[in-house]
């Protein structure tokens, strides 16, 4: 019995040795095996991290998550599974580090050009509306907030009109105003970003100076933010804020509301002076300027 159990022992290594090798094999076995490991609850924490980290390696890793049967309702199922510790505020670090790892893979679907249009037709970003709605400073919301500004960065990135109608058609200007106002320095860049590739579109800048209520809103935050720079200076965050603002300047609606409410700040040499060695953002800033007198 002893010996017919350790030849099953035995038989149970070499399979194990054989799936190993042929994982190891080529990049396209290892993506995936971890793909279909993602289909099943007890190895799917495991499969998220490993290609989270891996994403980089595998071309294919988006068309591969996209039409493997399961997969993408796997990694919706990871993060519904967390709504309820949003409120009240619950989050663990454990609990954050598996779902942030889930969409980083959504940000690999929402990158390439031949799932992106499949990700905005099945309304996935509105998944992730509700973590950014969070206001908790700790660390675990912190970074899930960041992360999910991550996967709607990745799709302004591409410069597709379609991107910005879809965006305009749900919440996501108040939603990242909100976190221009309120979230850590790397989360509002991110944010900030966002808003400026949305205005750098003609429909996005056509939006928010349809009316003078919205010019307001985004020049208040623009303002409230160059204040706070005031005392945690931020080179990457203010190159943002000013082409935003040089974009608004471009809408006549925009420059009369931005005569009134733009910050004194960036006409002080004192406080721009650490753009001193980014010479493209002075010279958007002197253009800025210009514009608005």
């Amino acid at each position: 019995d002893g010996r017919a159990r350790h030849d099953d022992d035995d038989d149970d290594e070499e399979e194990v040795e054989h799936n190993l090798h042929h994982v190891m094999a080529s990049p396209t076995a290892q993506m995936e095996a971890l793909v279909a490991a993602l289909q099943d609850p007890d190895t799917r924490e495991n499969a998220l991290l490993d290609l989270s980290k891996k994403r980089d390696m595998f071309a294919d890793l988006a068309p591969t998550l996209w039409f493997s049967f399961g997969v993408v309702p796997a990694l919706l199922q990871e993060i519904v599974a967390i709504y309820p510790l949003l409120n009240p505020p619950s989050l663990t670090n454990h609990a954050s580090n598996r779902v942030c790892n889930a969409l980083a893979l959504l940000q690999c679907v929402a990158s390439h050009p031949d799932t992106r249009g499949l990700f905005l037709a099945a309304h996935i970003p509105l998944f992730l509306y509700p973590f950014l709605n969070t206001v908790s400073k700790t660390r675990p919301f912190e970074y899930l907030r960041l992360t999910s500004l991550g996967v709607i960065g990745a799709l302004v990135k591409m410069d597709d009109t379609e991107v910005i109608n879809f965006l305009l058609s749900t919440e996501i200007i108040p939603l990242c105003l909100r976190t221009m106002e309120l979230g850590s320095e790397l989360s509002k860049t991110v944010a900030t970003f966002i808003v400026q590739k949305i205005l750098s579109d003609e429909v996005g800048l056509s939006y928010i100076c349809a009316t003078a209520e919205r010019c307001y809103a985004v020049g208040t935050v623009l303002g409230g933010m160059v204040t706070q720079l005031a005392e945690q200076p931020s080179v990457r965050l203010l190159k943002h804020i000013i082409r935003c603002y040089l974009r608004l300047s471009d809408n006549p609606r925009a420059r009369e509301c931005l005569r009134q409410c733009f910050p004194d700040q960036l006409r002080d040499p004192a406080f721009t002076a650490y753009l001193k060695d980014d010479v493209a953002t002075q010279k958007w800033l002197v253009q800025l300027l210009m514009q608005l007198n």
